[in-house]
């Protein structure tokens, strides 16, 4: 079926625990400073997978997908930074630019986003349906669609030489992975680090850590496949998620625990034990979203007798108008083997499989294709 201009191909979350539905919807009208993006590229992430399991509270209907690049189609009047035919990646978390963490450069803590309610910034939603029922597009973007409509703070101009399926990637994983160890952690030359749990997000820390030069590099997971990336992309040794001693072993490897350990699963489990892997003064850093709900015990005397710290971290504490195109840079340039974190691509209609592969941990970062070309 292919779609007229302004309706789009899309795959909608109703219900939880159920497969995600195919529906044709009615695009937003672009005004203002709006953007209509035709999309080429959309990861799947452990975020849409929360939603899908009902882990987070979401009402259906719903467009999942949040990491997605593309070409815009169209602007609103307002729209100052992109225009038809530049290539963009699309941020999750679009900023007003307005308030006082987004004029002291905290974009990623900005107080009036609408994204986290599914919305547009002024409460209208970027999709509708035949009957003429506003349907909300997950995080503001809605990725799982063929084209969608977003604010102009959410859509970052890059470099035409980016692939689509790595602009998708730095959408997310990439710049919350990355960022994690430059913004959030302020990792330095030679600080040890551990990296658990090395999904995309993790396999983007692990990126992060080569790129500035940390050492040395520990990886755990329980996949045999990730490991053996995890070495490819800088950890000098990978661990076992499931072996009882892992623990021991990252403590001996970095002399007492590390420099920073990163949980990129959002497990409480991996959690929990995350501050026994730091040194005294270390810090360990959480990265991965747990479920809603989801409390932790720590250890309030070796924190405080350690000088522990513990850092929550939120789209690696970047700002996308000024970290996507670094990024991008960097990709181009050599010294960030993105394409590394690309698994299989797949197509639209075949979303729940890839949410399955999430759920089996299995492979890669996968990559729902449009269209073909790079």
């Amino acid at each position: 079926m292919t779609a007229t201009p302004q309706t789009v191909r899309a795959r909608i979350f109703y219900t939880p625990g159920e497969a995600l539905a195919d529906g044709e919807l009615r695009l937003a009208k672009v005004r203002d400073d709006l953007v209509r993006v035709r999309l080429r590229a959309s990861g799947v992430c452990g975020s849409d997978l929360h939603v899908a399991d009902g882990d987070w509270t979401v009402q259906g209907p719903l467009v999942l997908g949040h990491e997605g690049s593309g070409i815009v189609e169209d602007v609103g009047p307002g729209v100052r930074d992109v225009r038809p035919g530049d290539r963009v990646v699309l941020s999750w978390f679009a900023p007003c630019r307005r308030c006082r963490n987004c004029a002291g450069g905290r974009v990623w803590l900005c107080q009036n986003t609408r994204s986290l309610e599914n919305t547009l910034p002024d409460g209208t939603t970027s999709f509708v349906s035949s009957a003429g029922t506003p349907v909300p597009a997950f995080l503001g973007l809605g990725t799982f669609s063929e084209a969608t409509v977003v604010p102009e703070s959410a859509a970052v101009k890059i470099p035409d030489e980016v692939p689509f399926s790595v602009a998708a990637l730095i959408g997310c994983a990439v710049t919350t992975g990355v960022g994690a160890v430059v913004n959030t952690a302020q990792v330095r030359p030679g600080d040890s680090a551990v990296v658990v749990g090395c999904g995309g997000v993790g396999q983007a820390i692990l990126l992060g850590l080569g790129l500035v030069g940390a050492d040395p590099i520990v990886a755990v997971d329980l996949s045999d496949e990730r490991l053996a990336l995890a070495r490819e992309l800088g950890a000098a040794h990978a661990l076992r998620g499931d072996d009882s001693g892992s623990g021991d072993h990252v403590r001996s490897i970095t002399g007492w625990g590390a420099d920073h350990a990163f949980e990129a699963i959002g497990r409480a489990a991996t959690i929990e034990m995350l501050p026994s892997l730091v040194r005294r003064g270390g810090q360990a850093v959480i990265v991965g979203m747990p479920a809603e709900g989801v409390a932790v015990p720590l250890d309030p005397f070796d924190l405080a007798d350690g000088g522990k710290r513990i850092l929550g971290c939120n789209y690696g504490s970047s700002v996308p108008s000024v970290d996507f195109p670094r990024l991008a840079r960097l990709y181009a340039s050599g010294r960030l083997p993105l394409d590394r974190l690309v698994g299989r691509t797949t197509t639209l209609d075949a979303v729940d499989g890839a949410l399955d592969d999430l759920r089996r941990v299995a492979g890669l970062r996968t990559i729902i294709r449009y269209e073909d070309g790079p």
